[in-house]
């Protein structure tokens, strides 16, 4: 049940901080690094495991950050 409830919510806040930077190679990096530390929590926490969490994290979190630009999801603002 917990883990029901856990997932969206954790999925929701990685999403929203992956990328953090200018260019897209910085957004990339902060957003790789920042979903591999979320992946990590969150496969703990589901069962698939911490290293297969971060390499899914760490992928989505790359690849939103490349994808968007700073003025989509620039929460200093």
């Amino acid at each position: 049940m917990l883990h029901t409830i856990l997932r969206p919510a954790a999925l929701a806040a990685i999403i929203a901080l992956s990328a953090c930077g200018y260019s897209p190679g910085q957004r990339a990096l902060s957003g790789g690094a920042i979903g591999a530390g979320g992946g990590a929590i969150v496969g703990a926490v589901t069962g698939i495991g911490p290293g297969a969490g971060a390499l899914i994290g760490g992928g989505a979190g790359a690849l939103t950050g490349a994808a968007t630009t700073h003025n989509q999801l620039n929460l200093g603002n």
